[in-house]
């Protein structure tokens, strides 16, 4: 790509999409296009035509998806399914139409079995029964992968889909119903640890950035209380905090400016052919047919830990002296999700910042110091 190139980035103020708007810029790129939710509805087949015949992107990162945790993904099923494959199938078609050079197609590694391999290659892509809670999103992101190879077969173009691993990083969602865990325990735990300290002050900041069921930084000590222990944040003899299952899981985590790094290595050195020569599945079925299949790349670190061992990493960091609870009556989810990098670390590329490291920028980014390097 060249650095005056026109590259447009959907969804540039989300985790993800923040995170590589932020890269291409830090590397010099100076023709960047982003447009929010009100100046460009992605639901809209004719809205999001007309962008593309107006603006003629060279380049496209889509990182706009509805995203969200195990509660948010099993409630709203049809939101999930439909959302996402709108948004994908209005961005990568008018792509196609108007002769965009590149794309990236960013997934998420939920599209994988829930019991596959661990870890997991991209090879065990539709080999099992998908985990039911979040199943109609796993299966809009696969339609995303799979019409991303069919238009490269049909029609020649190059586009690249990858699945990060579970992101974290500067604009996470903090919100407690709908966040994804780690963001979630971080704010929880800061919370946790200003009631413990009586801080009041820190409590309303929060509230007041942040509102948890209409109740912010204005309500009283007791409406601020109530909702706090709603959400697993408890004040009795001492300050407790409530954690969802036995904390057994397995999980790994990636920076989200790793992942943007990782996509933008993957744009300027790697094509879709590259990906395909480097596939043990695609090698494999070539010396029997003429099929290409699990062309996308896991973006992930190949580690991961327990939730019950990021609390503890989370608690410490934060400086929470209270206590952790584990409710075992409520749902696990999968007990291990570790992803296979080996095909990204054999394009060139491998992460950098450590989980620990990571929560510490986190925490520091969520509580307001803002340079997070």
């Amino acid at each position: 790509m060249n650095l005056d190139a026109k590259i447009y980035v959907a969804g540039h103020r989300g985790l993800v999409g923040s995170a590589i708007l932020n890269n291409l810029k830090a590397k010099g790129y100076t023709n960047i296009v982003g447009k929010t939710h009100d100046e460009l509805d992605l639901l809209d087949q004719q809205a999001v035509a007309a962008f593309f015949k107006e603006e003629r992107p060279e380049y496209v990162f889509l990182a706009a998806a509805k995203v969200g945790g195990i509660i948010a993904n099993n409630t709203y099923r049809a939101d999930f399914i439909y959302e996402n494959l709108q948004i994908q199938n209005n961005i990568i078609h008018q792509s196609y139409l108007h002769g965009v050079k590149k794309l990236m197609f960013l997934g998420s590694t939920c599209i994988y079995p829930k019991n596959a391999p661990q870890p997991m290659p991209e090879e065990c892509l539709l080999t099992d029964t998908l985990e039911y809670t979040n199943e109609p999103y796993a299966i809009a992101k696969i339609a995303g992968i799979k019409m991303c190879e069919s238009y490269n077969l049909q029609y020649g173009t190059n586009y690249i889909s990858v699945m990060p691993t579970n992101l974290y990083g500067p604009h996470d969602n903090f919100d407690l119903e709908k966040s994804h865990v780690l963001p979630a325990l971080i704010r929880k735990i800061h919370l946790g640890k200003a009631l413990q300290e009586k801080k009041w002050d820190v409590l309303r900041e929060d509230f007041n950035k942040q509102p948890i069921e209409g109740v912010d930084g204005s309500s009283t000590e007791e409406e601020i209380i109530a909702i706090l222990q709603k959400y697993g944040v408890k004040r009795e003899a001492s300050i407790s905090i409530e954690i969802w299952g036995s904390g057994k899981p397995r999980r790994e985590f990636l920076w989200s400016e790793d992942m943007a790094d990782a996509c933008v290595f993957l744009m300027e050195n790697r094509d879709f052919k590259d990906v395909v020569n480097n596939s043990k599945s695609n090698i494999e079925h070539s010396k029997l047919s003429n099929e290409i299949r699990n062309a996308h790349i896991n973006i992930g670190t190949g580690i991961d830990v327990s939730i019950k061992e990021l609390a503890y990493m989370i608690k410490d960091l934060v400086g929470f002296n209270g206590e952790l609870y584990f409710n075992s009556d409520k749902p696990d989810g999968t007990m291990k999700k570790l992803t296979d990098p080996s095909k990204l670390h054999a394009l060139g590329w491998h992460h950098k910042v450590a989980l620990e490291e990571g929560i510490k920028r986190m925490h520091a980014w969520y509580s307001g110091k803002r340079d997070v390097h």
